[in-house]
């Protein structure tokens, strides 16, 4: 069974967290949700929900994952990148050559992580003066190699589908969608 852990923290994007989980749970692929802070209780941007996580990043051992997903948000994003711990997580798995997602502002813990650079991308436009060392594409969903990116919470359910090819064959893919009327 593949493996997907996701990122949390305070201020993070509802839909951009719940959306992938959602689609790839649906998938079959086992989804575990990571606190990123000093509680397992992560509140979203807008206090619009909390969400209670499977383990704490500094108690978890993320290398038997398949994908890393950093979901946006602010303060999300920015509480993600600020954290040695993601960061480090961000290097292994690109140097592993394992999908990282990211999308919204989680794109520019790339950046903090100094992973990727010179990588066609796409991101939330609040971001783009941080960006400056990507290839900026315009496009909803960009991939390059193992960087799966996204531009914002419009695109969040496409975002979530394209994590879920990534990691399961195609019979399961036209399940997965089909139940979800796409």
């Amino acid at each position: 069974m593949k493996r997907a852990y996701i990122l949390l923290a305070e201020g993070f994007e509802v839909i951009e967290a719940l959306a992938p989980i959602d689609i790839l749970k649906r998938a079959g692929v086992e989804v575990r949700k990571v606190a990123v802070g000093s509680s397992l209780s992560i509140t979203s941007s807008h206090n619009h929900a909390t969400l209670h996580c499977d383990t704490h990043i500094n108690d978890t051992d993320l290398s038997d994952g398949d994908v890393l997903i950093l979901p946006g948000g602010n303060p999300g994003y920015i509480n993600l990148r600020e954290s040695k711990a993601v960061c480090h997580a961000v290097r292994e798995y690109f140097e592993s050559g394992k999908l990282i997602a990211a999308i919204c502002g989680a794109p520019t813990v790339l950046a903090y992580a100094n992973v990727a650079k010179g990588y066609n991308i796409t991101y939330h436009s609040s971001v783009k003066a941080e960006m400056a060392e990507y290839n900026y594409v315009a496009k909803s969903i960009v991939k390059h190699n193992n960087i799966l990116t996204s531009a914002g919470a419009g695109r969040s359910i496409e975002f979530g589908i394209e994590i879920a090819k990534c990691l399961v064959d195609s019979e399961t893919m036209s399940r997965t969608k089909q139940g979800m009327e796409l």
